[in-house]
């Protein structure tokens, strides 16, 4: 890594601020930006700007520690992102938030993390771990701290339960922004959510949507992500509302991490039109005020956050600046690998095959309908097929078996069916689960599915593949929830295992991120939590069969 923290840099320099494009150079002091001087004698044609910002995700859901995530980002000019820890805090509670935490630390990248303010996010599944309205107020009272973590309780919000509303008025109290959660709230509802002091919402899926609760004061944070994707149905929020618009992953995987990050949105709003500097603002300028990051934005007295482009339309990112340090140059990470602890909860005995068979009780059973691409889910109401007085996967209909496995303790697993992941053979299975991170797992048959869950039990957290009688893995021995190696190779055999997904028929883009939703309960319509089939409309665990 080059630790030379002062040097020039002349190119084209892009004030996002002023909105202003001109020729110069940028001189860096000790990691600080020390002057700034127009100079059109300047032969340099590439492009000087403050660096990138993801402005809401989970960086587990990376698969890789913040160390290790930081390595891939920068090489994308992400110099910070905006994190909230909900998933580790789900396992490990206060403690797994510090070594978030200090784990960021160890490398220059700015890591802004929330204080998770839903763990465990509903009572009706099992998480590792809670935290208090006093361990909130701790960690609302840290500088690393920028925000409480996005409120995805939102009926309670809405009906000012005691309990949500205190969590929001320690926010208050360290003058700290509230995140929002509310897919598909509109009218209402949405406007008493946010009157309540929300202030973000990721989760819009229409323009409608979006539109209204910038109506009401909200900002919209518009998400791209491995398996939410909504960026084609929000981008065009640029055209008249770019000063209430953020841009976010929310959860993106090892693989697609390695390909870009918030450059490629940058490069398709460009595409579509829109003026770069105008589609930078809401990228950069937006969260740094929002959030009120620490986080240059190429001003004199600035740290020295940039990045240096090709130019504006192709956007290629030659170079990566934190704090003056060069962290990536020409598609190259500068960070180095630091070493890793291992900090965890798995206290599971594998499972017997018995333990999953299902016992025809209707003529009819209702099915969780998964949809590429969102997190919300559809229920369709199936004939189940019937072998041996067990209900069995139908690969005819893609109608498949679905477990989730308290991994906290033993109790058993729970057992649903499911459509559209299109397994013709095999199973999948990961300890990546939101929100509590049990093991979820779906296959054609029973035998495979055990199979699955017992290769993660064993390992204590990974995802994997099972096909005729053999096992793929990516062990995730972090949590459960991240693996402890070197980001590459952990992103490497992350694509072998979603290759494999795709051989033995998975037809969602990114299967493992589809499964992992299945049983986060807080996004309608049906879900599998390690307790039972839950509906999230009416939130109340619902029959299997009708």
């Amino acid at each position: 890594m080059n630790a030379n923290l002062s040097f020039s840099l002349s190119g084209n320099i892009v004030d996002l601020k002023a909105e202003v494009i001109f020729k110069g150079t940028v001189t860096v002091v000790d990691g600080i930006i020390q002057s700034i001087f127009k100079d059109e004698s300047v032969a340099e044609d590439h492009y000087i700007l403050p660096g990138l910002i993801d402005a809401h995700i989970h960086i587990e859901s990376s698969m890789l520690v913040p160390s290790e995530f930081a390595r891939l980002a920068v090489v994308h000019g992400t110099v910070a992102t905006v994190s909230d820890p909900h998933e580790i805090a789900n396992v490990l509670g206060i403690d797994g938030i510090r070594f978030m935490i200090d784990n960021g630390h160890k490398v220059p990248f700015k890591f802004f993390f929330g204080a998770s303010a839903c763990v465990p996010a509903t009572p009706f599944e099992t998480a590792g771990n809670a935290i208090s309205l006093d361990e909130l107020d701790e960690l609302l009272s840290m500088k690393e701290v920028k925000y409480l973590s996005e409120m995805m309780n939102f009926p309670g919000v809405i009906n000012r339960d005691e309990f949500e509303i205190k969590k929001l008025e320690i926010a208050k109290k360290y003058d700290k922004p509230a995140d929002g959660h509310a897919p598909g709230v509109k009218g209402d509802a949405a406007k008493k959510y946010i009157e309540a002091g929300i202030t973000t919402d990721h989760e819009c899926f229409t323009m409608e949507e979006a539109l209204e609760k910038i109506g009401y004061g909200m900002k919209i944070q518009i998400r791209e992500g491995s398996a939410a994707k909504n960026f084609d149905a929000l981008v065009d929020l640029l055209e008249d509302h770019s000063d209430k618009v953020l841009f976010c992953s929310d959860d993106k995987h090892p693989d697609d991490l390695v390909d870009g990050h918030i450059n490629r949105m940058i490069q398709r709003a460009i595409k579509k039109g829109y003026d770069p500097i105008r589609v930078l603002k809401s990228v950069i300028l937006n969260p740094v005020e929002h959030y009120k990051l620490e986080v240059g934005t190429l001003q004199t007295g600035d740290p020295a956050d940039m990045i240096v482009v090709d130019d504006l339309h192709h956007f290629n990112i030659l170079q990566t600046f934190v704090n003056g340090i060069r962290v990536a140059e020409k598609g190259k990470t500068l960070i180095d690998s630091v070493p890793v602890d291992h900090p965890n909860i798995f206290n599971v005995r594998p499972i017997a095959l018995e333990q999953i068979r299902v016992k025809p009780e209707g003529s009819k059973m209702r099915v969780i309908a998964a949809f590429d691409g969102e997190l919300i889910t559809g229920v369709e109401l199936v004939t189940p097929t019937i072998v041996d007085g067990n209900v069995v996967s139908d690969v005819t209909d893609d109608v498949l078996k679905i477990v989730v496995l308290n991994r906290y303790g033993q109790s058993e697993p729970a057992v649903a069916f499911i459509k559209n992941f299109g397994l013709k053979t095999g199973a999948i299975a990961s300890s990546v689960a939101h929100d509590s991170h049990n093991i979820v797992a779906v296959g054609v048959k029973d035998e495979d599915i055990v199979l699955a869950i017992n290769a993660i039990i064993e390992q204590k957290g990974g995802v994997t593949v099972v096909h005729s009688g053999t096992i793929k893995m990516l062990p995730l021995p972090v949590a459960g929830l991240m693996s402890a190696g070197d980001a590459y190779k952990a992103a490497e055999l992350y694509h072998q295992l979603d290759e494999e997904a795709h051989k033995i028929g998975a037809t969602l883009i990114a299967p493992f991120m589809t499964l992992s939703f299945m049983a986060l309960l807080v996004i309608p319509e049906l879900k599998l939590s390690d307790k039972g089939l839950f509906d999230g409309k009416t939130f109340s665990f619902i029959p299997l069969f009708v």
